[in-house]
């Protein structure tokens, strides 16, 4: 009688909890209005300068609130986008001076990943095995903590997948979100839910990233994102689908709507000393001299990493890079080809470091009938395969298929002992070195690769793309900076496949990508690239990010306009 039992509880469960988002907003009946031109004003305003406003009373810190609530609403009833509705809570926080408005984020709007643990709510990451375990009320993580000592005011929360594992955001409690600019489409995950708030008029933001968890979505919503090097941004105060899981570190990063709201954002969090809330943060103080050496810099070498050697990037993400190539050499850098150490040997090492427990972990806080993302379920299903039916599977993909990639990726997926992890560990450890050493010898200031092989993928397509995440995971395993910059929209003419594309002579990782992949659906989709920089150059990697900016100019990405949210 466990399994009915356990089915029925989930089912209430779910059922709960989008009862209470829907009587949330029901009660917010203050934020039901069209946008005035106040609130486009305080939408559309520099975060530095709406600071100051609130700080020296020209805007309020609660008109400022409904402003963001406003938009929150309108963004959920477009995309599902969001899980807690922290509001009502905001406005005793900041009535009662539990928000620090003199600080460098005073009064600013923030919403955060659903796995952002704030006092008062659950943190369910999309389990309904979590639901109920509310945090106690006057309880925060540190994370958020530090946020409202910083100024800042949590208002949402934000939709993920379940197992954090997938770029979709879906799950039993929250339902599925979906793009901002195309509903059939992901935001991405497993942040989607935050970077589609934020396409649509949210302000700033904070998710985590394990295989390119803030990156993608950025890239599939057109926002922008900054993955910190592990120790730069404070991690305590979450809870996580896989807790003890270190092979591959998750970092929480932040995001935003605009570059000037992301660098703002990520200056005022380092200036807050996150090493105060948190033991395992860096004691690394904002370093403006960085930021001035590479502002002064006129020319800069710049690697551009057009394929992983995987998943050769579509026509879309394609173009996207070579615009920006040719607008850095417009601009006068130098932008050079690059054969850095095979990211297809990254890809194979982190994908069983990430799941060296056999997919044991994530699976065990699933309730009977609870859906999962069935990128992840293919993953746990290969995992687990029997090892006399895995080398069977593997023998055929490579000597009948001739698949060396994909039989290369899945011949040692299963779960490893405590022996055989730590020699993964200690091949991540020489895989890196070889990349310093080459970075060293190369004498780049950064790179430019694309984000993901393909724009956003169609809801459940991850079933297929699982393992297509080689352009962001690889930044991972190697804990490198990197930011994410939107730069155009798929175009249903200029971004066709040739005639001559043939899917079946692909790679299994690289047909599971393309077999989405259609111009003419995707049309007007955002596409980015990603900066990758070295470890810990926060600091730089935005300079770089705001030179790609610079030198795009009238050409640079234009966000969806608030007045089409309305």
């Amino acid at each position: 009688m466990v399994f009915p039992i356990d089915y029925i509880q989930h089912l209430r469960d779910c059922r709960f909890k989008q009862n209470e988002r829907a009587q949330r907003i029901r009660d917010l009946t203050q934020c039901q209005a069209p946008f005035t031109k106040s609130d486009r004003d305080v939408i559309n305003m520099p975060i530095g300068k709406l600071v100051r406003g609130i700080q020296n009373k020209s805007y309020k810190a609660q008109d400022v609130l409904h402003t963001y609530c406003k938009v929150a609403l309108k963004a959920h009833e477009k995309t599902n986008c969001l899980t807690e509705i922290m509001v009502s809570e905001a406005e005793e926080w900041i009535n009662g001076g539990r928000i620090n408005l003199g600080g460098p984020l005073g009064g600013i709007p923030v919403s955060l990943k659903d796995s952002i643990s704030v006092g008062g709510f659950d943190t369910t990451v999309g389990y309904s095995s979590f639901v109920g375990n509310k945090e106690p009320l006057h309880q925060d993580g540190p994370l958020v903590r530090m946020l409202k000592h910083a100024g800042a005011v949590p208002y949402v929360k934000t939709n993920l997948p379940t197992t954090l594992l997938s770029f979709e955001s879906t799950n039993d409690v929250w339902g599925r979100c979906t793009n901002p600019h195309n509903n059939n489409y992901s935001p991405g995950g497993s942040t989607g839910g935050e970077a589609a708030l934020l396409a649509l008029g949210g302000r700033i933001g904070i998710g985590s990233d394990v295989a390119g968890s803030v990156r993608v979505p950025a890239h599939f919503s057109g926002i922008y994102s900054l993955r910190c090097s592990t120790g730069r941004w404070p991690k305590l105060g979450v809870k996580t689908s896989m807790p003890g899981q270190e092979g591959v570190p998750s970092v929480f990063s932040p995001m935003a709507r605009t570059l000037d709201d992301l660098r703002y954002f990520v200056e005022a969090i380092i200036t807050m000393k996150p090493w105060k809330y948190d033991p395992s943060a860096h004691r690394l103080e904002w370093d403006r001299e960085q930021v001035e050496d590479v502002a002064r810099t006129s020319k800069l070498r710049v690697g551009i990493m057009r394929t992983d050697g995987v998943v050769d990037p579509s026509p879309a993400c394609l173009r996207a890079l070579e615009k920006v190539e040719a607008a850095l050499k417009n601009a006068g850098h130098e932008v050079v080809e690059v054969n850095p150490p095979s990211p297809y040997e990254g890809l194979v090492l982190g994908s069983q470091l990430l799941n060296a427990d056999g997919c044991q972990m994530f699976s065990s806080f699933f309730r009977t009938g609870e859906w999962n993302d069935p990128g992840a379920a293919q993953m746990r299903f290969l995992m687990n395969l029997p090892r006399p039916l895995k080398y069977i599977y593997y023998l055929w993909v490579k000597y009948v298929r001739r698949d060396d990639v994909w039989a290369g990726l899945v011949r040692d997926w299963n779960a490893k002992s405590a022996y055989e992890n730590w020699q993964l560990v200690a091949e991540r450890e020489a895989y890196r070195a070889k990349w310093f050493a080459w970075w060293n010898k190369s004498r780049v200031d950064f790179l430019i690769t694309p984000p993901n092989a393909t724009p956003a993928v169609p809801h459940d397509g991850m079933k297929d793309a699982v393992s297509s995440c080689g352009y962001t995971f690889l930044f991972n395993i190697l804990d490198y900076t990197c930011g994410i910059i939107p730069v155009t929209r798929v175009d249903k003419d200029l971004d066709k496949l040739p005639s001559t594309f043939n899917i079946k002579k692909l790679n299994g990782v690289a047909r599971g990508a393309y077999k989405h992949y259609d111009a003419t659906a995707m049309h007007g989709l955002p596409v980015a690239v990603q900066i990758v920089g070295r470890r810990l150059e926060e600091e730089k990697v935005l300079e770089y990010m705001k030179k790609v900016e610079e030198a795009l100019g009238e050409n640079k990405y234009q966000p969806i306009s608030i007045d089409d949210v309305d």
